[in-house]
């Protein structure tokens, strides 16, 4: 079985919380996200552009301030 790695990371969404001064439980519950949606960008896995547009708006900032790209060796030979 071939696994697939996501080479989108969300580690700067986690800064750009921090910076802004926004906790997860005001994101939870002022905001209205989902518990599950913390968890994904927790885990980096796979979200909608309509949840990073959500991110964008509530924490007033761009994507790459949420999300960075970060090329496999196999995005490399493609």
């Amino acid at each position: 079985m071939r696994r697939i790695i996501n080479m989108i990371i969300y580690d700067r969404f986690w800064q750009t919380l921090k910076k802004r001064h926004i906790s997860t439980y005001s994101l939870i519950n002022d905001h209205h996200m989902s518990s599950s949606t913390l968890d994904r960008l927790r885990k980096n896995l796979p979200l909608t552009t309509v949840t990073l547009n959500d991110l964008c708006r509530i924490l007033n900032c761009e994507l790459p301030d949420i999300a960075e790209y970060i090329p496999s060796d196999t995005d490399q030979r493609l």
